[in-house]
C-alpha cells in the first residue's frame, strides 16, 4: 500500500517506467472509524490521476462507496455469510 501523503510522488515516479500503467485505487478504511472520508479523499485522488477504476466498500459499507464513486466493490460476507472464525 501507499500512504496518501505519498500519492504524487508515487505517481510521479510511475511515469518514469514505461511498462508500469496504474488503471484505479483501491482502499480499505480502518473499520472504526468513518469509512466516508477515505472513499471521498480517494475519489478525489482518482479524478486527480484520470483513473478508470476505485474499488472500495464492503458488505457492511458499499452502498456509501457506491456513492463516493466506487467502480468494484467488495460483498463477500453478504452474499456468503460470515466467515467461519476458526
Amino acid at each position: 500500500g501507499i500512504y496518501i501523503e505519498d500519492m504524487d510522488k508515487f505517481f510521479t515516479e510511475a511515469k518514469n517506467y514505461s511498462k508500469i500503467s496504474i488503471n484505479g485505487l483501491m482502499t480499505l478504511p480502518p473499520p472504526d472509524e468513518e469509512p466516508s472520508l477515505y472513499f471521498a479523499l480517494l475519489n478525489k485522488l482518482s479524478k486527480k490521476n484520470m483513473l478508470k477504476y476505485l474499488s472500495m466498500g464492503m458488505s457492511n459499507d458499499f452502498e456509501t462507496a457506491i456513492a463516493l464513486g466506487a467502480t468494484h466493490i467488495r460483498v463477500g460476507e453478504a452474499i456468503m455469510g460470515p466467515r467461519d472464525k476458526n
